[in-house]
């Protein structure tokens, strides 16, 4: 192992060495999501709300266990505050959501020739919401919401966040349980890609090999996501169309996760590959006391806003920013994260969002310097009764980045 656990391996060494760790934490069980069904149908009552429409996607799996995409045909499922099911498909779609149905309900087909808006808009009015409000899925597609408004222009559409979001910012142990261990995954693969880095390395082979290595420990679908940058590239967030090869002295910063159990993993790694210069080790310092700052503001009671703004504060009083200017931190200081890379809470200036037990999010304030690099320190923390803790512990230092020395 070189110095700091930085190069002097191989990438068939590493892919050699690991060991599967999936299967050590269990999938999501029948009875939470039936428990997810009566906390909806609670919150619905709380908001006198008799329906909500669920879209194919991360809404309608996390409440059903229905997995599937959306697409141009609408899939779908209402639920109604009495916890009754209703599904919405393609008549040639019936057997197939048979196979993927968890939690049982009436499935309601469409022909292709016929209208699944209308469809919808008789199954509402059978059910006595012929008008007034019904709650949708956020991220349904505007062809659904228009297409049903034409069907029955009397119907209200509203937006569903307060129960989909009400009920998925909450994590429950289970859920967490998961998160922890894709975490885990990839922190495993970051050390492994440290440990394969020498001159000359492309950003592929690295993307290649992080994949790889997520597959190798027991993870099917391999990275879910993979951002790979070096030297200025690293300067833009989410990358440039066409990453350099890694030079000697330049900064690291690699940015990926895997989706475990349908729970996402997301841990960004920066560094310095070979001797740092006085500017990245002062930036390097820095981003880690600012995001230091925010995990200690990270308080149950306290708002989203507020970490952001603690993140805001240590960048302003060493002269970076002000706000989002640069050099400094051009985006919020972290997402929330789940069955969704990007999903509520959000850190960020404004979101009053108050933070409770269960709430799951990144805490990641970059810092970017124009035409030189960024540094990007992201882990994930999950409240608990008691505050914040870390899915994974932060950098150490930028000698000792993987905490070798400290473990």
């Amino acid at each position: 192992m070189g110095k700091m656990g930085i190069g002097s391996s191989t990438i068939e060494k590493e892919l050699k060495a690991i060991k599967p760790m999936a299967h050590l934490v269990n999938p999501i069980q029948k009875e939470e999501f039936k428990d997810r069904i009566k906390k909806a149908c609670d919150l619905m009552n709380d908001h006198n709300v008799k329906v909500m429409y669920l879209h194919a996607g991360t809404n309608l799996y996390y409440f059903t266990g229905m997995r599937w995409n959306s697409s141009e045909r609408m899939v779908g499922a209402l639920l109604f505050s009495n916890g009754t099911l209703e599904y919405i498909a393609p008549e040639f779609e019936k057997g197939t959501l048979l196979d993927f149905m968890l939690i049982e309900g009436h499935i309601n087909c469409w022909k292709e020739h016929s209208s699944p808006y209308e469809l919808f808009a008789n199954i509402v009015a059978e059910k006595g919401v012929g008008e007034g409000e019904v709650f949708m899925d956020e991220v349904t597609p505007f062809f659904v919401t228009n297409g049903i408004l034409k069907a029955n222009s009397r119907l209200k559409l509203v937006d569903a966040k307060p129960i989909t979001a009400g009920c998925r910012m909450i994590k429950s142990p289970s859920e967490i349980a998961i998160i922890q261990q894709a975490m885990n995954i990839t922190l495993e693969v970051q050390k492994a890609v440290a440990r394969i880095l020498r001159v000359g390395i492309s950003a592929k082979e690295i993307t290649d090999f992080i994949n790889e290595a997520h597959i190798r420990y027991g993870v099917s679908s391999g990275s879910y996501f993979c951002i790979v940058l070096f030297g200025v590239d690293s300067s833009f967030p989410h990358g440039v169309k066409s990453p350099k090869n890694l030079e000697e002295g330049e900064v690291v910063l690699i940015d990926t996760g895997c989706r475990l159990h349908d729970y996402l993993s997301d841990i960004t790694r920066t560094y310095v590959f070979g001797e740092a210069s006085e500017l990245q080790k002062r930036i390097w310092k820095i981003e880690k006391a600012t995001q230091q700052a925010a995990f200690y503001a990270a308080r149950l009671g306290q708002s989203c806003a507020s970490i952001d703004e603690a993140s805001r504060a240590v960048l302003e009083s060493h002269g970076l920013g002000p706000e989002y200017e640069l050099p400094g931190l051009p985006h919020r200081t972290g997402h929330g994260i789940g069955l969704d890379i990007h999903e509520w809470p959000y850190i960020v200036k404004n979101d009053e969002t108050v933070l409770e037990p269960g709430m799951c999010f990144s805490n990641e304030p970059m810092i970017c310097v124009p035409n030189k690099f960024g540094i990007r320190h992201e882990d994930h923390i999950y409240m608990s009764d008691e505050g914040p803790k870390w899915f994974t512990e932060p950098m150490h230092s930028l000698e000792d980045p993987f905490n070798f020395l400290k473990n």
